[in-house]
């Protein structure tokens, strides 16, 4: 009977447990990154958790055990036929037939984001911290003290806003052009000076099957074969011509054009707005208010379109990232440069820890506090954890009068009413 009772209470503590774990708790300043599902059916996402620590290593996108069985797949595989041809795209050599026109479509999407930005940014107050990399979104900067910089112990982390710009309000990493992404995936130590560096989203499309004059790449025709782990290419040799002709590099005046047609009306509608150097938005009238909300619906559009196409890309073609630095690279294999300067690089010669990148890894968001009122008061640093966060790009568009988009509402916190300053005596 004794057995019994204390059987019962184990697991009506396993199963209080599981339910305190589901739970949302606003106390805490950071909620679960999955993505879940509400019973109302819209979905749940919140802000990635940050390290603890900067010598903490990144949480890896794919678990272990699984990467180990896959690696152990793949071991017994190529043991049982040593040589073979690689079928599936891209891993062969090839293109992915139905992600080009999606990487054509990110590349302009882009295009469209940045000139919408530098529109917005003329008209939207963006703040950043002279001594770390925090940005705010608003005329006043926020009191909230999570300054990382130079002396901040001595300044009890308070921030020391200055005016910001585009590269502020997103980021772009770079890495390394790669020509040959399949016979030569990795860029040397010595190589580092005569390969050029560009932005990882467009190395990621130009992969995908965009087709840059400045930024020239190889496409095969036939798929290559595995001898023993290793890429061989048995392509035949081809007259210059025929080469010329099946890798003809188209340039991307066409992809500029179309995304400067697209951003045409838009451009229009705000120029006056400059022209006027109106730089607060009550003074705007109501048409210039429309003509914005225009300008930031459009935007937001460009960034989501961008988001959702280069997630879809990246479910097929490689991205690895360092496990402790930010450093990225588009491929199936990192690059082999000696340059980490992050934890425990001493132990790996100042090679970097490459593991699988995520969306983040490859366009930085930047997370801002979300402001309900550009014109109210700062926000207090003893109610953080009432308030919620966004992008800064959705941050920006959104107090330009575009619509919060679903994906984000949870995580802007836009259903918890936070209380006012002289009320932080009274909230628990």
């Amino acid at each position: 009977m004794r057995a019994t009772v204390i059987f019962l209470k184990v697991s009506l503590l396993k199963r209080l447990s599981h339910r305190l774990n589901l739970t949302l708790s606003f106390a805490s300043e950071t909620w679960p990154a999955s993505t879940e599902f509400i019973e109302d059916g819209f979905p749940y996402t919140d802000v990635p958790k940050r390290r603890r620590r900067n010598s903490e290593r990144k949480a890896y996108v794919t678990p272990m055990k699984v990467l180990i069985e896959r690696a152990k797949a793949e071991r017994e595989s190529r043991k049982a036929q040593p040589c073979r041809v690689l079928e599936e795209p891209p891993a062969n050599g090839l293109l992915v037939p139905e992600l080009v026109e999606v990487a054509h479509r990110v590349y302009q999407a882009r295009g469209s984001l940045l000139f919408g930005l530098s529109q917005l940014v003329r008209v939207i107050p963006v703040l950043r911290c002279r001594l770390c990399n925090e940005v705010h979104i608003g005329y006043l900067g926020h009191e909230i003290r999570t300054c990382t910089g130079p002396d901040s112990f001595s300044r009890n982390a308070t921030h020391i806003w200055t005016r910001g710009g585009v590269r502020d309000v997103v980021g772009f990493p770079k890495c390394f052009h790669l020509y040959d992404r399949v016979g030569k995936p990795r860029v040397g130590h010595d190589e580092r000076s005569s390969i050029p560096r560009i932005p990882a989203i467009v190395e990621l499309c130009i992969q995908a099957g965009l087709d840059l004059e400045k930024y020239p790449t190889k496409r095969r025709t036939k798929p290559v074969y595995c001898i023993e782990g290793r890429i061989v290419d048995f392509e035949s040799v081809v007259k210059e011509d025929e080469t010329a002709g099946r890798c003809s590099f188209v340039n991307d005046k066409p992809s500029s054009v179309n995304s400067s047609t697209l951003l045409n009306q838009p451009v229009e509608k705000v120029q006056n707005l400059l022209e006027n150097n109106i730089n607060r938005l009550d003074q705007l009238s109501d048409e210039e208010r429309c003509k914005l909300r225009d300008l930031s619906n459009h935007t937001l559009n460009s960034w989501i379109e961008m988001s959702s196409g280069a997630k879809k890309i990246m479910e097929k073609y490689a991205v690895n990232t360092c496990g402790y630095c930010p450093e990225i690279q588009v491929g199936p294999k990192g690059h082999k440069l000696r340059m980490c300067k992050a934890s425990k690089h001493q132990s790996r010669n100042g090679l970097h820890a490459w593991q699988e990148a995520t969306l983040d890894d490859l366009v930085d968001p930047n997370y801002v506090w979300h402001v309900e009122d550009l014109n109210g008061p700062a926000l207090n640093n003893n109610l953080k954890r009432y308030y919620g966060k966004a992008p800064a790009v959705v941050e920006l568009c959104v107090h330009g009068g575009a619509p919060v988009p679903d994906q984000y509402k949870s995580m802007m916190r836009l259903d918890v009413v936070s209380p006012d300053r002289d009320e932080v005596d009274l909230v628990a």
